[in-house]
């Protein structure tokens, strides 16, 4: 059973397993978690794993989250390994089982970090600052613990699938447990498919069933910036775009693959 904590999306509760609080309630159904709080939690222990296991010059480039059914409201066990060793490059995977079932599977492309100060650059458009924002209620459009743990600033023009938004959570990750910049930065990137949707969530449902993200520098801050674009096909597809950006500016890209259906 779910019991409420006011204070964290998790309750650590021994060797990698970890209980969801009220506050990891998903959007689409009541007993199921968002994605968003869990994938933060699979990269909490990445990144624990990483520091005791991995060259700490190592960096993580991308992660992604293959969502493999939907994410009861249960205990999560977690549990790392090597697919690819290196001493430069590395790839480990991460299972998130609930109920003995492998719900998410994870893998995060670890890279060797060295100074190239000298050639840093991007050309992707600025976010307007967080100062210009506009106190938005997601909550409005979208039910769920976890939505209602957000908080959300607008800025610039609102339109059916383009948007752009900052968004943060005063909650702790986990009970007890320290995280990480980039584990606190990853638990909120899975609201980009909401920050500009296409068509009411009460009509249509637009899961998505990955979260793929690519960095190229290091998030930091608890403020999560989004500049994000929603394309729906005709054959039944959708894609969420997303700029992710902390408050110095942009740091890399998130892409959410979408299965479009007509509510009932």
């Amino acid at each position: 059973m779910v019991e409420p904590i006011e204070a964290a999306y998790f309750v650590p509760e021994g060797d990698d397993r970890y209980r969801p609080t009220e506050h990891t309630g998903g959007a689409w159904r009541d007993d199921e978690q968002h994605l968003a709080p869990v994938s933060g939690l699979v990269t909490h222990h990445m990144e624990r794993w990483r520091e005791a296991n991995v060259d700490p010059s190592l960096a993580f480039a991308r992660l992604s989250f293959e969502v493999l059914g939907q994410i009861p409201r249960d205990t999560v066990e977690l549990s790392t390994e090597v697919v690819r060793p290196g001493r430069t490059i590395e790839l480990v995977e991460t299972t998130a089982s609930i109920g003995g079932r492998a719900i998410i599977r994870a893998r995060g492309w670890l890279l060797q970090t060295s100074d190239t100060a000298d050639v840093a650059g991007e050309e992707f458009a600025p976010l307007p600052p967080l100062e210009e924002g506009v106190d938005a209620r997601i909550s409005d459009d979208w039910p769920g613990g976890f939505i209602r743990s957000v908080r959300c600033k607008r800025v610039g023009e609102l339109r059916p699938g383009r948007g752009r938004a900052w968004m943060t959570s005063d909650l702790a990750l986990v009970v007890g447990e320290p995280s990480t910049a980039l584990a606190d930065f990853v638990r909120l990137i899975d609201t980009a498919n909401g920050v500009a949707v296409r068509e009411s969530p009460e009509r249509w449902m637009f899961p998505n069933v990955d979260l793929t993200i690519h960095f190229f520098r290091r998030p930091e801050g608890r403020w999560v910036g989004f500049d994000t674009r929603v394309a729906f096909g005709p054959g039944g597809l959708g894609l969420t775009s997303s700029v992710l950006h902390d408050l110095d500016g942009p740091v890399g890209t998130v892409q959410q693959a979408l299965t479009l259906r007509r509510m009932a």
